[in-house]
């Protein structure tokens, strides 16, 4: 998660090429029009069917018809048009991660469904942190999945940050306390919570987080300090229920979205945008340690049209 460079910008591309040759192609065979009524609601339906959602997408044409064009438009124009306006979109909420230094831990509780890609992004995170010269603790609150204990606890061999777990189906409440007991006595700067993600049992896991987080303010009222919602952009449309859903079982702060050189669905990170406004810290396009980054606003809009 170093910052963007030629290398990263061009991941990045390739990761969103199944995104963006639907949205390319479509736009394709739109060029040497006039923009009219007719081609705006043409490239409207375009929008919605590349998971942008009905909302954005009528914001994107109004800003397309608003624009001045000199004469029938090409395909290229209206693609520089469109990623001006998504990157308009997408601006306000591309903002880092923060850590704060007067916490000492910073704590950061990790939400998400199973498959979403949620302990590797803390794996990421973690090394991410120590590069930037941070200490960093591990918790393996998602006690009910082996995999994910022995996922973390490789991580933590990589990054050299230590792993606090407990047996199988341990309580992930009274393992988070004795995690942030252990952070404060090492002095660390972040301490990364993963959490179970059973949302088929959606009132077990809402119960549990609530818990976490009571357990945590007994020794931090402030506790946790980021909650950070972790999202598979493969699930399209299906994100937004996700992120409702947790935001009604905790205070989620900020998003990380993963997968999207895995998906023709990537456009779902402007809908998102539009409608919750939450803090989009980074996005994953791949499986290596390297592959996730921080959000940029118009690098993302950019690579979403296919231009360079």
């Amino acid at each position: 998660m170093t910052g963007p460079g030629g290398g990263w910008l061009a991941r990045l591309k390739a990761g969103l090429a199944k995104s963006s040759g639907r949205i390319a192609s479509g736009l394709a065979g739109l060029g040497g029009r006039r923009v009219d009524a007719a081609l705006l609601a043409e490239i409207e339906d375009l929008l919605i069917a590349a998971d942008l959602g009905p909302g954005p997408a009528a914001r994107l044409t109004a800003g397309l018809a608003r624009a001045t064009f000199n004469g029938p438009v090409s395909a290229d124009d209206l693609r520089e048009a469109l990623a001006r306006e998504i990157a308009a979109i997408l601006a306000p909420v591309a903002r880092p991660l923060a850590i704060d230094p007067a916490h000492r831990p910073h704590i950061v509780l990790v939400v998400g469904v199973n498959g979403s890609g949620k302990t590797t992004t803390i794996g990421k995170l973690a090394r991410h942190l120590r590069g930037e010269g941070r200490s960093v603790m591990l918790a393996a609150g998602d006690t009910f999945r082996a995999a994910a204990v022995e996922q973390l606890q490789i991580w933590g061999e990589r990054t050299g940050c230590p792993v606090v777990s407990g047996k199988p189906g341990a309580d992930a409440a009274g393992l988070a306390y004795e995690a942030l007991e252990k952070a404060r006595a090492a002095g660390t700067d972040v301490l990364l919570i993963d959490t179970a993600g059973r949302l088929h049992n959606k009132a077990g896991l809402m119960d549990e987080l609530l818990k976490v987080q009571r357990v945590l303010r007994k020794l931090d009222p402030g506790a946790p300090h980021d909650c950070l919602l972790v999202l598979d952009a493969t699930t399209g449309q299906n994100a937004l229920a996700q992120v409702q859903t947790f935001k009604e079982m905790v205070a989620v702060t900020g998003l990380i979205v993963t997968k999207l050189d895995g998906t023709a669905r990537g456009g779902v990170l402007v809908a998102l945008a539009d409608r919750f406004g939450l803090p989009v810290h980074a996005i994953g396009v791949g499986e290596g340690a390297d592959d996730m980054r921080p959000f940029a606003a118009a690098d993302f809009a950019r690579g979403l049209l296919d231009l360079a």
